[in-house]
């Protein structure tokens, strides 16, 4: 704070200005009592406010911290050596177990990390005189904290007033609106040869992955349904996740009344959120069991091209934060869409359209087969040999049948002249290696054999880490897999954990880490870094083609 271009605002008690200055940059705001110093602190004076107590007896400081025991801050008095002398309930709470009166204010906290801007605020103050903010974090927790000095009658401070804000809330948002813009960036971050790769169907499908993942991973919500404006009003279903099939089919128009919900936000382009849909007229249902929605529009270039739709069984379950972030993403979805020009018709390629039927239909359950499987082998180890015999020639059948599909797949990619199939010629590496996926959403999995598949390699898929290791004891070739690539946050362990029991097995693991854009809370990635994980096996999910194949290719190098 420049003090010669900004007014110092000092309370003083008792009401008296002896001893202040009179230069124009002082404003003296004089109180009769404690109390009446703290309400003149609290009228949005606060932050560049002084406190002037004369005298400053024990007696006036037990009341200041009284007084302060009815702010939701949390509120310190520190001596002349930082020394914590009195601390509000506020404060004590949110530091359990710590004796705090005597220790050093930052020893009193857990010492913090101090993020900035100001980088030693308790020095500051008193070197300048005047009030002090700055950003500090203690574990998984942020805080505002604003240090003010108490003048006395010469103006030293011989006391220091520390208030500490939680601003734990706000950060998390803020991460989190990073975190989406980030992901809504990626919806449509295609290159040119990507472009060229995909047709209008692979595109789609790619955007559709990428939407739900974003929409479970950081928005958390589970039952999603895009709608898109096409001709006549009428709004066509892109996306449906959680939302029953009929309702999901049912024809609706842009339309304020009799459409729905979702009719009257293509209708308005406003947002609405219904907080109970027993009570709501325009609400027509579409989860089974939903209390409450948030429909947002698609809308590009101030035209309204679609609706997103979050349903929950909850009542009220959506928050001003649920529709800020929303609204958020929403801004991405649309510029996706009319980047990879969703909105315009094309025709998709038949034996493509064929091959993306087998994989949806065929390989996952085989998937199954091959983890039902191990489960077996590990649940009859020890106890019946030719049950385990039996078992292990169920995995060699679905295996065999896997690269049966493998062939056929390949073969129609290539009667339908399929731009990936000859971009296979060009990744000989990959062709006949072995790829474990690991990853609890099926979504994921299915992606997996969509992307891989088409050039050359053998895909197997797991749910999660125990499963995995099985797959992985229970390969049933001579080799194992040439590459495993895992989510870090898998439903029992994490993927530095993973890390660490594949060291078990073998020296050095090949495994590659799946992760959003900039979404790491557990630090998962770090830990495995440091247990030996490659610099270079780490993609984002969902697949993004070439940064996958480039990370594989790494690996079995």
């Amino acid at each position: 704070m420049n003090i010669e271009s900004s007014v110092r605002k000092i309370v003083c008690i008792p009401a008296s200005d002896e001893g202040m200055s009179t230069a124009s940059f002082v404003e003296v705001l004089n109180a009769e009592n404690i109390a009446q110093a703290v309400r003149l602190w609290q009228k949005g004076e606060g932050d560049d406010l002084s406190l002037y107590c004369q005298p400053q007896t024990s007696e006036e400081i037990l009341q200041l911290a009284a007084v302060f025991d009815h702010l939701p801050n949390g509120v310190a008095i520190l001596d002349q050596d930082n020394k914590i002398t009195k601390a509000n309930q506020r404060l004590i709470n949110w530091f359990p177990g710590q004796k705090m009166i005597g220790l050093n204010f930052y020893e009193g906290i857990n010492n913090p990390t101090i993020i900035g801007p100001e980088l030693s605020p308790l020095t500051t103050i008193v070197a300048r005189k005047v009030p002090c903010s700055t950003s500090i974090q203690i574990s998984d927790r942020f805080f505002n904290l604003h240090a003010v000095p108490m003048l006395d009658a010469k103006g030293q401070c011989r006391y220091r007033l520390v208030v500490l804000t939680d601003t734990t809330e706000v950060v998390n948002e803020r991460q989190k609106l990073k975190a989406l813009h980030q992901a809504g960036a990626a919806l449509a971050d295609i290159s040119p040869d990507e472009v060229c790769e995909m047709d209008f169907v692979q595109r789609t499908e790619l955007l559709k992955e990428n939407i739900l993942h974003y929409t479970k991973d950081l928005l958390n919500f589970d039952v999603v349904e895009i709608r898109l404006l096409r001709e006549e009003n009428r709004l066509e279903t892109l996306l449906s996740v959680g939302i029953e099939e009929s309702q999901a089919k049912l024809p609706l128009y842009a339309c304020e009344l009799g459409n729905g919900v979702t009719g009257f936000v293509a209708a308005t382009g406003k947002s609405y959120s219904c907080d109970d849909t027993t009570n709501d007229p325009l609400y027509v249902r579409g989860l089974v069991g939903a209390k409450s929605s948030l429909t947002v529009p698609l809308i590009y270039h101030d035209e309204v091209i679609g609706t997103f739709n979050v349903e929950s069984v909850k009542t009220s379950a959506f928050s001003e934060n649920d529709l800020r972030f929303l609204e958020t993403f929403a801004a991405d979805v649309a510029v996706a869409l009319n980047t990879l020009d969703l909105l315009s018709a094309q025709q998709t390629n038949t034996a493509m359209q064929s091959v993306e039927a087998i994989h949806a239909s065929v390989v996952i359950p085989i998937d199954e087969i091959l983890n039902d499987a191990v489960n077996a082998i590990d649940a009859y180890q020890g106890s019946n040999q030719e049950m385990i015999k039996k078992l292990q020639s169920i995995l060699n059948h679905a295996r065999e049948i896997k690269l049966v599909i493998n062939r056929v797949g390949e073969q129609m990619a290539a009667c339908g002249r399929n731009p990936i199939a000859s971009q296979a010629e060009e990744r000989p590496k990959l062709r006949g290696k072995r790829i474990l996926v690991i990853d609890e959403n099926e979504d994921i999995r299915i992606s997996a054999h969509n992307l891989l598949e088409r050039f050359g390699c053998i895909v197997e898929t797991a749910h999660a880490g125990h499963e995995a290791m099985l797959m992985i004891r229970n390969s049933g070739m001579t080799t194992a897999y040439d590459t495993i690539v895992a989510d870090i946050r898998l439903p029992d362990i994490k993927g530095y954990e993973l890390m660490t029991q594949l060291k078990c097995i073998v020296e050095d693991p090949p495994l590659i880490l799946m992760t959003g854009y900039g979404y790491d809370p557990g630090h998962s990635i770090v830990k495995a870094r440091q247990a030996g994980l490659k610099p270079n096996a780490l993609v984002f999910k969902p697949f993004r083609l070439k940064q996958l194949l480039d990370a594989i290719e790494s690996i079995i190098s």
